[in-house]
């Protein structure tokens, strides 16, 4: 190597061994509004940005609807600008599936998947188009690292939710009203039989870090709304899969709550999960619910989410970074404690 060659290496900072894998992620965006805040994100230009759902506000069995939801969303100019200077990824929540709190028996999802994966430009020989749901993964190979992620779909097969009964009592002192309580039946699922293999097999794939895109909360205490929390058998799951696969470097992302926070699960089984939601990207609560497993936030105003992965120096950085530019949340987590 040429000694100007060299210099300009160190001068521009071309050495890739210091360089950051930057992933940003959100949620919750309506296509009625403006989205400033997808702009914002495009000038930061981060290897991908992720979409987890709701990435429309949808809500009908109307596809003509829902497909001029999806153009509106094309036209916005922000989306654009975004679209432009990164790769985007996306899966579902309900409002895109197509109705609020919608499960397996939504009558339209086969319709609702077309439109998704054609806005979200999925090639039409992609493996996501042949089987049902839109789980899918991509391995991503960055400074001698393996990077996975993996989308989760926790609307295609999961079981209705099961409806708040007073019989039910909570150590948590709750001060709003629940929706759901938890589901206890065995048999009652999130992921599905389908999904749940195929989960398996990603992580039993060499990763250093694997990054789990769920549309709802994984990682909370039970808190009465749409959660993992809501169906504990599946859960556990999920913890039995990440032991059994032995899979190490495991964050998961995500979203719904039109609020941010960084929870942090402890469990018997595993190292400490990590669950970095955010939400929204335009929509937002005037309160947050209780989450004795939060660990940062909440943050209540618009914002959007970013995973780094940082070779150099073999950590993983969380943040949330609101819609005036605030960080309001960062965190390094060193790789060697996401390990066994």
């Amino acid at each position: 190597m040429r000694f100007g060659a060299l210099i300009f290496m160190l001068l521009t900072g071309f050495f890739v061994e210091s360089q950051e894998l930057r992933i940003a992620f959100g949620s919750c965006g309506h296509q009625d509004k403006p989205l400033s805040i997808l702009k914002d994100i495009a000038k930061t230009k981060p290897d991908y940005f992720i979409y987890l759902g709701d990435n429309i506000y949808g809500d009908t069995r109307d596809m003509k609807v829902l497909e001029s939801k999806y153009k509106k969303l094309g036209k916005n100019k922000n989306f654009k600008a975004l679209k432009k200077k990164t790769t985007i990824l996306a899966t579902w929540d309900d409002h895109d599936y197509g109705e609020n709190d919608a499960g397996k028996y939504y009558p339209k999802k086969q319709e609702s998947k077309a439109l998704f994966l054609d806005f979200f430009e999925e090639p039409k020989k992609s493996e996501r188009r042949n089987h049902e749901g839109i789980y899918t993964s991509y391995m991503i190979e960055h400074e001698k690292m393996i990077v996975q992620i993996i989308l989760l779909d926790c609307r295609t097969f999961r079981s209705d939710l099961k409806h708040y009964d007073s019989t039910y009592s909570f150590d948590t002192i709750f001060r709003h009203q629940l929706d759901y309580t938890p589901i206890f039946e065995e048999d009652s699922t999130l992921l599905g039989n389908e999904q749940w293999y195929w989960l398996t097999s990603e992580l039993r794939k060499k990763a250093d870090v694997r990054i789990i895109g769920s549309s709802t909360q994984f990682g909370i205490s039970f808190n009465g709304y749409e959660a993992w929390a809501n169906f504990p058998y599946e859960r556990e799951r999920m913890l039995e899969v990440i032991a059994k696969t032995k899979a190490n470097g495991v964050i998961f992302i995500s979203g719904d709550v039109h609020y941010g926070e960084l929870s942090k699960l402890f469990n018997p089984q595993t190292y400490p999960i990590y669950d970095l939601t955010s939400s929204g990207l335009t929509q937002s609560w005037d309160f947050a619910t209780p989450n004795s497993n939060r660990i940062g936030g909440p943050v209540m105003e618009n914002h959007y989410g970013v995973v780094s992965i940082l070779p150099k120096e073999q950590k993983v950085r969380l943040q949330l970074i609101n819609d005036k530019k605030v960080t309001k949340i960062d965190v390094k987590i060193d790789l060697k404690s996401l390990k066994f």
